[in-house]
């Protein structure tokens, strides 16, 4: 996103955005343990493996929305990071880029900027579609598909080819290798679902006026995880458990915060806490799209989603269990990108970090944060560009 959103919960868009598309309504998820998985469905092999010690560890950073002159704190804060974690798998969750770029050229500057930190060190990463990744692509001609395209020519990139007739791009299951049982089976799972950019102007001749303008993931995508959760069940002979990556919020993320769906008080907020387990901060509304997605309802289903994590709220960091679901927030990583207020602007720049240990019940240990006042990054109130973008190197090795 762009602009803060005020405590009292006021648009941060002064008119509704025109870009987006419907995308597939009519689709239903079925109810019941013992549905079959689509025909189509069909469950990976592991791409990944966990270390030999049982352990493996994710890295999110979020928002890194910036032009081919980064500011170059971005870059230094996923670089210590990075090289602090050591992780196994990073996925930067939405608005990788923002609408500044103005050439083709640009948009693969911007790019490599914030992957290059990854590739280097030959970490396998990927990452999510947020809202901001088009908005210069009248002008440059860089859609999110041939961002994809030129995203995946790098050697450590993971991301998935789009599904012909799938709304979004890139919705990607990833399975890790058990270290006990090589070769035989996953132990858990990692998918990365496009939430989408902005709502259509409207449906069915009635705008959206007084709603919000994001976009929402759509039931077709709701499907396509239930579909791949079953066949992976199918396929392995039990549910893996996994979390997954989206940009923006589900409702639920609201629901959780104040434990109520119509009222908002700081008493609600208080029996949150102590029922919800929420931790960390909230300085601004949570902004999902007009609809539910039932996504959500989905993971209670299936149960093997153990989180849904996001970012598009740049000063959003909390988490909490939500009835057996972790939701939580990345806060931003990126320099040019909004964020507090005043001086304190920079203060939340930093990233998620998750912990799996085949030795753990659950496999999923731990979250944390890291944020750039850990690693003594400067977070003065200004704009520190890289000049000249720097080079694209891939390594002379495209995945493809």
């Amino acid at each position: 996103m762009t602009e803060n959103m005020s405590q009292s919960g006021m648009s941060r868009r002064a008119a509704l955005a025109a870009a987006g598309t419907l995308g597939a309504l009519g689709l239903t998820v079925a109810s019941g343990v013992g549905a079959n998985a689509a025909p189509g469905a069909k469950a990976p092999k592991p791409t990944l493996e966990f270390r030999e010690d049982g352990t493996f560890k994710v890295v999110q950073f979020n928002d890194t929305q910036d032009d081919e002159q980064t500011d170059r704190r971005t870059i230094e804060l996923m670089e210590k990071t990075l090289d602090a974690e050591k992780p196994d798998f990073v996925v930067i969750n939405g608005d990788v880029i923002n609408g500044g770029c103005d050439s083709e050229l640009e948009v693969q500057q911007a790019l490599n900027h914030v992957v290059g930190p990854m590739e280097s060190r030959q970490i396998p990463w990927a990452v999510t579609f947020g809202n901001h990744d088009e908005d210069s692509a009248a002008r440059s001609g860089m859609t999110e598909a041939k961002m994809l395209a030129f995203l995946q020519g790098y050697a450590h990139n993971v991301n998935a080819d789009n599904i012909e007739g799938l709304t979004g791009t890139s919705n990607t299951q990833l399975l890790i290798q058990s270290s006990r049982a090589k070769g035989k089976s996953p132990a858990f799972g990692l998918w990365l679902i496009d939430s989408g950019r902005y709502a259509p102007g409207n449906i069915e001749g009635q705008d959206f006026s007084g709603y919000p303008t994001w976009d929402w993931i759509r039931m077709d995508q709701v499907s396509w995880y239930r579909e791949q959760s079953i066949a992976t069940e199918k396929k392995y002979g039990a549910k893996i458990p996994s979390l997954m990556w989206g940009h923006i919020a589900l409702h639920e993320h609201r629901a959780m915060w104040f434990d109520s769906i119509d009222s908002r008080t700081a008493a609600d907020h208080t029996r949150a806490v102590a029922k919800h387990g929420i931790v960390g901060e909230r300085n601004e509304a949570e902004c999902p799209g007009p609809f539910n997605s039932g996504l959500f309802n989905a993971f209670l289903e299936r149960g093997d989603v153990k989180g849904y994590f996001v970012g598009h709220d740049h000063v959003n960091t909390y988490v909490g269990n939500y009835f057996g679901v972790q939701l939580g927030y990345a806060p931003g990583t990126g320099f040019g990108a909004y964020g507090l207020n005043g001086a304190e602007r920079n203060r939340l720049r930093g990233a998620r970090v998750f912990e799996l240990d085949e030795n753990h019940p659950g496999i999923y240990k731990d979250t944390r944060l890291v944020f750039a006042k850990d690693f003594g990054i400067d977070l003065a109130a200004n704009r520190q560009t890289t000049v000249p973008p720097l080079p694209i190197d891939k390594g002379g090795k495209g995945k493809k």
